[in-house]
């Protein structure tokens, strides 16, 4: 008469499994808060890499049309606005008469759509309401003087917060640089 190996059953028990989901809900929920801060700050670098991304076109284009190109905050993307922050979009377009205003027959090369909801993009003085490139590459203001300023993105927070910056230099060149703003309201 043969005999037979005990069989032996694979698997976990009830209580092994409660303890299991019992590590895993305690380590998600203290993986939570980091998991959403890498989600704020993916939101910060897409939104920057975004506006430099268009910045440069602007460029390019300035340099290969030998014309001035702009780039203006436009809740539309029909035309400048010269009031809000650039979180409600911009366009990039050939600025034929080089008044900083999207005219007819002017093209549009580019448009943004608005940011999302809980972001801020506002620049200071020089890039407040568009950054222009001239037909060399560099950045100018309408009435002709050199155009170099900081835009800065943040999560809208009445207290310190992570942000972006993207700093236009002086001959026009883009950069960003990570930093922290005391508040974004």
């Amino acid at each position: 008469m043969p005999t037979h190996a005990p069989v032996r059953q694979h698997g976990a028990t009830l209580i092994e499994l409660v303890v299991a989901l019992a590590i895993l809900m305690a380590l998600l929920a203290g993986g939570a808060p980091p998991v959403a801060e890498f989600l704020e700050g993916a939101k910060l670098a897409a939104a920057s890499s975004d506006l430099v991304g268009d910045l440069h076109l602007a460029r390019a284009e300035a340099l290969r049309r030998n014309r001035r190109v702009t780039v203006c905050k436009s809740p539309d993307g029909l035309g400048c606005s010269s009031h809000g922050g650039w979180e409600q979009g911009w366009i990039v377009f050939g600025d034929e008469n080089g008044n900083g205003a999207l005219d007819d027959g002017e093209e549009v090369l580019g448009r943004h759509e608005p940011l999302p909801w809980n972001l801020r993009l506002v620049g200071n003085r020089p890039v407040a309401a568009y950054v222009s490139y001239t037909a060399v590459g560099a950045s100018k203001l309408m009435g002709g003087g050199f155009q170099a300023g900081t835009l800065t993105i943040c999560r809208r927070s009445g207290a310190a917060t992570p942000a972006r910056q993207v700093i236009v230099n002086s001959i026009g060149r883009p950069r960003v640089q990570k930093t922290t703003v005391a508040s974004c309201v």
